[in-house]
């Protein structure tokens, strides 16, 4: 059986992404006083630890927790319009359509009140919701923001839903959530032979500017609208993970937020949200870099191009929106054209697709898996060697004043990216436009030609009189 899913719902600023976070130990959802912050389904896999009285032995269980979207977000509090005038009441729809997907899918909801503001009227309705879908079986009540003891009366309140006592907890300071965690254990359904923990898939982390496309990627590769697709600019805010399943391959696409300049930020929400995208591109094997077709190469593009270089990520550069204007534009033009703005990626494979006619998907994800199968390569020792030989054979650096540089030993030390180091004379004399020699050189010649090669140069360590008479000395000495 599948990995079980609990879905965590609830009105807006209830603390559903707080609630994530905790269980995950670190930031999954951005949180924020705002309403409707949350506009997708984001994920993460927790390892629940067996509850008190399991027999011995009983191993932990990995379950993926589902934060979704405010019920009733962008149509409370007077929240309607974004920093450019756009309507933020039309995603309401499409919230709540997530959550019902969701809910649906999931083993067990978490249906979460907040303890000390007491019962709205959103709450009754998310709860009419539930029984009319015919989910109330599936519901595990949360009162949230139990900070403390004397919160635990108000929060019993939300009994009055007609569900089983509330749990109380606190997503700030912790309280009640092993006795939250030790219930969602006892409610999913029993273990399965075919659960799986996920850890090593091939995690591809989908980045662009702003309205290239990339929620409906991910939502044309998942098969399923799992993200917002919206004509609002910046709909995607949290970096959202997504298993999918192509041709027999597994993996986890995450889809983050759109980048535009960072002096047009409107506020801390795009400032968090953009660091999130950063570290989801630490996060990721292998880099989905999005470029629209239908507008030229921006800044915002370049600049995603340099962050990627700078974290040595193994980039397919996805064309979308190709359908739109392959018949006024030739392939072979823009390749060049492409190749030209984004420099630093001359080495990184090129598709073009259509996501929301799905072209082209199998070929991006076909892409994605030989650039991880690359950056896992370990090249032996000995083969390297003999292939700085030959290279500094034909071109060895040399220093202003003539001297020319040595290389005494050369070993690939890490994968993912390749990393090679190399002992030398002199590190200065292998810097810029010789060493990006080398790396030409080395993507010609050995298998991983696509993807970052990352390359150490370290000086040889000179030994003095007194540590060489030191080292013969303890090679004279006695076993």
């Amino acid at each position: 059986m599948p990995m079980p899913q609990v879905a965590i719902v609830g009105r807006p600023n209830v603390g559903k992404s707080s609630l994530l976070n905790r269980f995950a130990r670190h930031r999954v959802s951005i949180v924020a006083p705002e309403p409707g912050v949350t506009r997708d389904r984001v994920s993460a896999v927790i390892e629940l630890d067996p509850p008190a009285g399991a027999p011995s032995g009983t191993p932990p269980r990995s379950v993926e927790f589902v934060d979704t979207g405010g019920f009733g977000a962008y149509t409370v509090q007077g929240k309607r319009f974004d920093d450019i005038g756009s309507d933020l009441a039309t995603l309401a729809p499409d919230i709540e359509m997530q959550i019902g997907i969701a809910t649906d899918r999931a083993d067990l909801i978490l249906l979460t009140v907040d303890a000390q503001a007491g019962l709205s009227r959103l709450d009754s309705d998310i709860a009419m919701l539930l029984r009319r879908h015919g989910r109330a079986g599936k519901v595990l009540l949360v009162a949230n923001k139990t900070d403390s003891e004397e919160w635990i009366i108000d929060g019993a309140e939300a009994s009055a839903l007609g569900f089983d006592a509330p749990i109380p907890v606190s997503a700030t300071n912790g309280f009640g959530l092993r006795g939250l965690l030790e219930a969602v254990w006892h409610r999913l359904p029993p273990v399965g032979d075919g659960e799986r923990n996920d850890d090593h898939e091939m995690k591809i982390a989908i980045v662009a500017k702003r309205n290239a496309g990339k929620s409906t990627l991910i939502n044309s590769l998942a098969g399923e609208p799992r993200v917002i697709v919206s004509e609002i600019a910046g709909t995607t805010r949290d970096a959202i993970d997504v298993r999918f399943e192509m041709d027999g391959r597994k993996m986890l696409a995450i889809d983050t937020a759109g980048v535009r300049k960072r002096k047009s930020f409107a506020d801390d929400i795009e400032l968090y949200a953009y660091n999130r995208m950063l570290a989801s591109i630490r996060r990721a094997d292998v880099v989905a870099l999005l470029i629209d077709a239908t507008v030229p190469v921006s800044q915002v593009d370049k600049k995603l191009t340099m962050e990627l270089q700078a974290q040595y990520k193994p980039t397919v550069i996805a064309v979308n929106k190709w359908d739109l204007v392959e018949h006024r534009l030739k392939s072979e033009d823009y390749l060049v054209y492409l190749t030209e703005q984004l420099r630093g990626l001359s080495f990184a494979p090129i598709v073009f697709v259509s996501a929301s006619k799905g072209d082209g998907l199998r070929d991006l994800v076909a892409m994605a898996f030989n650039l991880y199968r690359q950056a896992g390569h370990f090249e032996t020792t000995g083969r390297l060697n003999q292939l700085f030989e030959k290279i500094l054979s034909r071109r060895g650096p040399t220093s202003r004043l003539g001297r020319q540089a040595k290389v005494y030993f050369v070993s690939q030390i890490e994968s993912h990216p390749p990393t090679i180091a190399m002992v030398v004379n002199d590190p200065t004399l292998f810097e810029g436009p010789y060493e990006r020699y080398l790396l030409n050189r080395l993507h010609e010649e050995l298998p991983y030609s696509e993807v970052p090669i990352r390359l150490l140069f370290r000086a040889r360590k000179r030994m003095s009189l007194e540590q060489l008479k030191a080292s013969g000395r303890a090679k004279r000495a006695p076993a």
